[in-house]
């Protein structure tokens, strides 16, 4: 499969962005939890997999949410370099679950620099269900996010998904699926 770089978005949070990572890492500093590995994250809500108070994790992604950047926030291993790839060739559509599009738009100038930042078309919609009114409205045919329910709606509107590889979607669908930045360059080439 050959994918045409004008015609593919992806999302944020475990796609771009190693929101887990950053999630267990402030959990341990902060609140002293430690010992949870991303592979224990079995389900995209961590509320109903991890024994953590919820208060807690509304903290935590509260500070991820707010300020990505002060809370050192990482991008997903080689998403940067893929990135400014993609955006020498094409606009980078990113529709997020995220609320607040400010935060995020300055993580995303922060990681990837302002020539490349320059290509970013962000949408925040504030909700994980309707993302396929916005991909199509960008005109793109493939989306790529950890979220197979995100997923599964995406097939529904006739845009074919892939799912970013994470504990939390394993054996969940039939998709196809990426789990690396450099196989999302080997199929945007």
């Amino acid at each position: 499969m050959r994918i045409d770089p004008k015609l593919i978005g992806f999302d944020i949070d475990g796609v771009v962005s190693n929101t887990s990572e950053a999630f267990l890492r402030i959990l341990k500093q902060k609140h002293g939890i430690e010992g949870i590995k991303v592979t224990d994250i079995t389900e995209f809500d961590v509320s109903k997999c991890l024994a953590i108070a919820p208060e807690t994790i509304d903290e935590i992604f509260g500070i991820l949410l707010r300020n990505p950047i002060e809370a050192d926030l990482q991008p997903m291993p080689h998403a940067v370099t893929v990135l400014r790839e993609i955006g020498r060739h094409a606009p980078l559509t990113l529709i997020t679950a995220r609320p607040e599009p400010k935060p995020i738009a300055a993580w995303l100038q922060h990681i990837l620099g302002q020539d490349t930042f320059r290509q970013v078309r962000l949408t925040a919609m504030g909700d994980h269900d309707g993302k396929a009114e916005y991909i199509k409205k960008s005109g793109l045919k493939y989306f790529i996010d950890d979220r197979h329910q995100t997923c599964l709606e995406l097939v529904r509107h006739g845009i074919t998904p892939l799912v970013f590889r994470q504990p939390w979607n394993e054996g969940r669908h039939n998709l196809l699926s990426v789990s690396s930045w450099r196989e999302i360059r080997d199929l945007c080439e």
